[in-house]
């Protein structure tokens, strides 16, 4: 990758990986109870406790913002609601029973695959509704919409998978990328990429580690398998088809042949 791009009176030549490095900063995500994500959690909570009633066992943030790759451009705030394994109701009837419960209370909800989509004060929530399988572990079967079927995961372990690779700077970068492209490329599918990419790899700053990424997903990407870590029975690589795949490598091909400047704005 090169960078065309001079300003008319340059103070000093164009460094990548500080590009990359402010690009980060600007996409830097608060944490902690003040952050975007507590505010939902605490505006919400009183809401979700209605709908569930006593089959509430808890409620928390899940997805980018607990695993630390959550970007300020484009990234929805996953609240996961964990009902008790005692929810003597089906899968489907949970979820749809939140749909039509969010419809109601004058929510503009939008189904989407294992979540329920929910704006509030101009920021998208994702609300993850899950019945506990025990009384004692964590694991949660969720359903699936657009199979009409349902899939075990472990929330916690996704969490601390992805934050034990230390991967989260590449991977918030590639985060950046796919929104300014528009690529369907889910969250949680990403971050796998990012970590097999950099498997076994030497300390790099930070353009090398894009530029390792996006020549994973040029050559290897479309035919490679992954599976979730919590549950090896989910292929998380076939939540794309195969035509999808091809897309985002044509993407990482085209970022790769341009500049900087096009890879991220």
């Amino acid at each position: 990758m090169s960078f065309h791009y001079q300003p008319a009176t340059p103070v000093h030549p164009f460094n990548p990986d500080r590009y990359l490095l402010q690009i980060l900063h600007r996409e830097a995500v608060p944490t902690g109870p003040t952050s975007a994500a507590m505010k939902a959690l605490i505006g919400l909570y009183p809401l979700i406790r209605q709908w569930a009633n006593i089959h509430l066992a808890s409620m928390f943030p899940s997805g980018s913002y607990a695993k630390g790759t959550a970007v300020r451009s484009g990234t929805d705030i996953d609240l996961f609601i964990s009902l008790k394994h005692t929810t003597l109701v089906t899968l489907e009837d949970i979820y749809w029973s939140l749909f039509d419960f969010l419809k109601n209370r004058g929510f503009n909800p939008k189904a989407q695959n294992v979540s329920i989509n929910i704006r509030v004060d101009g920021v998208d929530i994702d609300l993850v509704p899950g019945r506990l399988q025990n009384a004692l572990g964590g694991y949660h079967s969720l359903y699936k919409r657009k199979v009409r079927s349902w899939q075990q995961t472990h929330v916690q372990r996704h969490v601390a998978h992805v934050r034990s690779f230390n991967r989260l700077p590449e991977t918030r970068l590639m985060k950046v990328w796919r929104n300014q492209w528009n690529l369907d490329f889910p969250s949680f599918y990403l971050e796998m990429v990012v970590i097999e990419a950099m498997k076994d790899a030497p300390a790099m700053n930070p353009a090398k580690r894009v530029v390792r990424v996006l020549e994973y997903l040029r050559d290897k990407f479309p035919t490679s398998r992954f599976v979730d870590p919590a549950n090896t029975n989910n292929v998380i690589s076939d939540d794309l088809t195969a035509t999808e795949r091809m897309t985002i490598r044509a993407a990482a091909d085209r970022a790769l042949r341009g500049s900087w400047a096009e890879f991220i704005r």
